[in-house]
């Protein structure tokens, strides 16, 4: 079940829903059942990042496209490096990253099915189809 959440200042709705469908496209072209794919966007407020002691938006920035973004892609541990490498350009291209963008940062983080837990129907069930057991 990849997850991917994506920090950035606030897009339009119509962008942000773009950019998932395009995201879960790619993912469904790569095997992955597109009900499983969790896009996940959060706006970055003003002066919360920095890099280098500066805030993000002091960087240099030409043009109206996207002016920084921090990805979180969480994906099964078996997923291999070409697979990371398309996603993470997919997600890149998704967003409109591009020579006038200041900031892209994307992290991988591995996930074994085991420590995913999904909860439906009033149960909980591990990601491997494991139910978890109700507390003592």
């Amino acid at each position: 079940m990849p997850t991917i959440t994506i920090n950035c200042p606030p897009l339009p709705a119509p962008r942000r829903r773009a950019a998932a469908l395009r995201i879960t496209r790619w993912l469904g072209d790569h095997g992955v059942r597109t009900a499983h794919a969790v896009v996940r966007f959060e706006e970055t407020a003003e002066n919360t990042v920095f890099s280098g002691g500066m805030p993000l938006e002091a960087l240099p920035h030409r043009g109206t496209g996207l002016r920084h973004a921090s990805v979180i892609c969480c994906v099964g541990v078996d997923r291999e490096e070409g697979f990371r490498a398309g996603l993470a350009h997919c997600v890149a291209d998704a967003l409109g990253v591009d020579d006038d963008t200041s900031f892209f940062y994307l992290e991988f983080r591995p996930t074994p099915r085991t420590d995913v837990v999904l909860g439906a129907g009033g149960r909980l069930r591990r990601a491997d189809g494991a139910e978890l057991p109700r507390p003592v």
